[in-house]
């Protein structure tokens, strides 16, 4: 009988203890508070803005580094044969940096190579503009989420000592470590859009780079197409 007794004693510790280690992300979410709540909320938005603004540019910046092999071969026979409208109309067609990098040089054709070397920079300089857009805001985001997440438990263990004040030293452990370890969920949810968010933004960051290495190949190419004796 006691050996009986000691084995269901056994299971129901078991189910006991199984039952208290059970505790999902909602729970520790919803138990930390009103504080808690909004500081996930907040970091929540925050991820949606990284990640929409990470697959929207790299959507972007994949469209831009698409260049046909056989472009500045067109462009090339085109300018030797003087044919600068079919040069022009053949970059207007192609929807790139590259291309419209080159149709401002070529529209500065007759001009001195210094102005057109100028040109070309000044518009290489806003395809980059463009082709960087909103990814500093990725950068923010890995900087901010994990202080945002910090914020909130720190606020967390602020009111579970508070707590502990007020109950006179006299507050149950129990309670106070709950409260401290789901107020650190806001932590991990900080480090883990931050994660995200600063991997996004150094594939973004090198994916970019690629492009204006392409586009700086091609205006070279330009220029010295047009140093070349026709």
């Amino acid at each position: 009988m006691l050996l009986f007794q000691d084995a269901a004693n056994e299971v129901v510790m078991g189910e006991s203890v199984s039952e208290e280690k059970t505790l999902s992300v909602i729970d520790l979410i919803v138990n930390g508070g009103a504080g808690s709540i909004i500081i996930i909320a907040i970091l929540g938005i925050l991820l949606f803005v990284a990640l929409y603004i990470y697959f929207e540019r790299i959507f972007a910046i994949k469209a831009a580094s698409k260049i046909d092999k056989n472009f500045m071969n067109q462009i090339k026979d085109h300018v030797t044969n003087g044919k600068l409208d079919a040069a022009r109309m053949l970059c207007a067609q192609t929807d790139s940096p590259v291309a419209r990098l080159t149709e401002k040089g070529i529209s500065r054709i007759g001009k001195p190579l210094d102005d057109i070397n100028t040109a070309i920079e000044n518009a290489g300089t806003l395809e980059v503009y463009k082709l960087e857009k909103n990814v500093s805001v990725l950068a923010t985001v890995a900087g901010a989420a994990p202080m945002i997440g910090f914020l909130g438990t720190v606020i967390g263990m602020i009111l579970a000592f508070h707590e502990m004040a007020s109950a006179g030293g006299q507050a149950e452990m129990g309670s106070l470590a709950s409260g401290i370890y789901t107020a650190m969920t806001t932590t991990v949810a900080g480090l883990v859009v931050g994660i995200i968010a600063y991997i996004g933004y150094n594939h973004l960051v090198n994916r970019t780079g690629k492009v204006v290495h392409a586009m700086e190949a091609n205006a070279v190419d330009f220029l010295d197409l047009l140093n070349e004796p026709l």
